[in-house]
């Protein structure tokens, strides 16, 4: 295995938001999916360690700020995930560009954990796509926020936080979220440091000039900022667009999860401090907002292996009046909400004809 560092993998600060191009660091969520493998590393053996894990943990009362006015909630032990990344530039991120005040979600996958916990599915929601935001109330100021059509879904985070990100998941679906996770890029790079970095193959060169990474075809360990790295390219892989990205850090997840697995036969030493990052690095809603909470949580996902996940990108097409954007394709979506909505595996004939899901971005890493 080989292992690349040094200015070639850097990730570089790129000044102020460019809020048409798609460059915003969004792969910070992607730590969050190997929750049964980090966030508690063997469930209830940490009992020793639960108030200084706990102390770490911040989370967000989304049932209290939504109210009654919410889906429906299926209690037939299947659960279903919000997982977010936002581009926030502020303490440590900073270094990933100009703070201008705000965040947005810029990763968001919809996590469906059927009832027997025995198979998953996820559904990417691409950051640009075009919704009707429902109206929020903002996280900070307290103050209504009008709903709007036409609205980049990842405005939905910006303009009311967690609980807005997932009102308007939930409008959009008609599936209420039972939990929320969010990550952040420091959080996601040490995560990956502490996991002793996460092993992939590149099937080709990927030489990425935005994301500041260079590896040559074969067997890699990445790092943390490398791992960062690989899951922003888009230019260099694939047809260059934010679909392909997808794809990419798809792949990547899988890898992740792969790797993940093996926290298991570490020494008491190593678990503690992967936990410790782990609940340092994530946000959850209130439910989730405890080690014991976290721990049954986890141990219900920890025999889910990449085999069992089936992951798509929500069936998109291209804006007509604006190609950086995507819009939703209403039937092909009413078919993968209506499969998570009834614990079935989503039909392919759902993606056949959205712009996501094709190309060759999803095969270049193993």
């Amino acid at each position: 295995m080989t292992g690349q560092s040094g200015s070639s993998s850097r990730i570089r600060a790129t000044g102020k938001r460019r809020r048409k191009q798609s460059r915003r660091r969004r792969a910070t969520v992607i730590a969050a999916w190997s929750l049964a493998g980090l966030v508690v590393v063997g469930g209830g053996g940490l009992g020793y360690a639960y108030f200084q894990l706990n102390g770490n943990l911040k989370a967000v009362d989304i049932n209290n700020a939504l109210g009654k006015n919410r889906p429906q909630n299926v209690d037939n032990g299947s659960e279903d995930i919000l997982v977010l990344g936002s581009d926030s530039r502020s303490g440590a991120n900073a270094q990933y560009g100009a703070d201008e005040g705000g965040a947005r979600s810029d990763t968001a996958m919809v996590v469906h954990v059927n009832k027997g916990h025995k198979t998953a599915s996820v559904v990417s929601i691409p950051r640009d796509t075009l919704v009707t935001r429902p109206e929020c109330t903002s996280d900070e100021s307290g103050a209504t926020v009008p709903g709007q059509r036409r609205a980049m879904f990842n405005t939905a985070y910006e303009v009311g936080g967690p609980a807005c990100a997932v009102k308007t998941v939930e409008a959009m679906s008609g599936i209420r979220m039972d939990h929320y996770i969010e990550v952040d890029f420091t959080g996601f790079k040490k995560l990956i440091d502490k996991l002793g970095g996460v092993e992939i193959t590149t099937k080709q060169a990927i030489n990425d000039s935005k994301s500041h990474l260079n590896l040559e075809p074969g067997t890699h360990t990445l790092n943390g900022e490398e791992s960062l790295g690989l899951v922003r390219t888009r230019k260099s892989i694939g047809d260059g667009s934010d679909l392909g990205r997808i794809q990419l850090q798809q792949a990547f997840i899988k890898a992740l999860m792969v790797q993940a697995k093996s926290v298991g036969i570490l020494d008491g030493t190593k678990l503690y401090g992967l936990a410790d990052t782990a609940t340092k690095a994530i946000t959850t809603d209130s439910d989730l907002g405890s080690v014991k909470a976290l721990a049954g949580f986890a141990n219900g996902l920890k025999g889910l292996g990449s085999d069992d996940v089936h992951m798509v990108t929500l069936p998109v097409a291209y804006d007509p009046a604006d190609p950086n954007r995507v819009i939703p394709l209403e039937e092909a979506g009413k078919q993968v909400w209506t499969a998570l909505r009834h614990d079935a595996p989503i039909p392919a004939s759902a993606t056949e004809k959205s712009a996501g899901d094709k190309g060759s971005a999803g095969d270049i890493v193993q």
